[in-house]
């Protein structure tokens, strides 16, 4: 959700190593089925975090939320040998984002995007708390789109949805977000002062 502004190569290094885990857990389901996948999963989410944590001495917020349900949900499908509760991560963890969008609009000055985006970008305020309201919608969908295909669709059709097709979705609405805030940014630049605010 994030731009880093370190250029292209940067951005698909960052890409793929967010991503590492449903890497690992797409692979290892092809291999080894469900229950193996989800503790490689659990291996390569801790491993994230490690490895995040020692090239920058700090926690990634989303590599940490992300692990935290991964090894509780999947301790619990491992436990009970049930695929359900890590078939219900992705939604919780998408959820927990929209509710955490949706609250910075009443909580605090600027909203989670504007804050994480100010020094990058320069937009007028209304476009900040849109864009801030349509990736609170996004994810909001998106978690119900999961469990919309884990309860009408095979296990097999889960784990290529929550690669490819989440993927997909999130890439096609991010292009989508750049247009938008390239337009409003060159207006910006040229109309507005940038935003300066406590």
């Amino acid at each position: 959700m994030g731009y880093d502004g370190y250029g292209t190569d940067w951005n698909r290094m960052k890409f793929l190593f967010d991503y590492f885990p449903i890497l690992c857990f797409f692979i290892a389901y092809k291999v080894w089925g469900i229950y193996v996948a989800t503790g490689v999963a659990m291996g390569a989410s801790a491993l994230q975090v490690s490895i995040y944590w020692l090239k920058h001495r700090r926690f990634e917020k989303l590599h940490v939320i992300t692990l935290a349900f991964i090894l509780l949900l999947g301790a619990m499908t491992l436990l009970f040998h049930k695929a359900i509760f890590i078939q219900w991560k992705p939604t919780i963890v998408y959820w927990i984002f929209a509710l955490l969008l949706f609250s910075s609009h009443v909580i605090g000055s600027r909203t989670l995007v504007h804050r994480m985006l100010n020094d990058k970008i320069i937009l007028p305020l209304k476009v900040w708390s849109r864009l801030n309201l349509s990736w609170a919608i996004f994810f909001l969908l998106l978690g119900g789109l999961n469990l919309y295909v884990v309860y009408h669709f095979s296990t097999n059709a889960w784990v290529n949805f929550k690669l490819f097709g989440t993927l997909g979705l999130i890439f096609v609405f991010i292009i989508g977000q750049a247009l938008y805030i390239a337009r409003h940014a060159q207006h910006t630049k040229k109309t507005e002062p940038p935003n300066k605010l406590p």
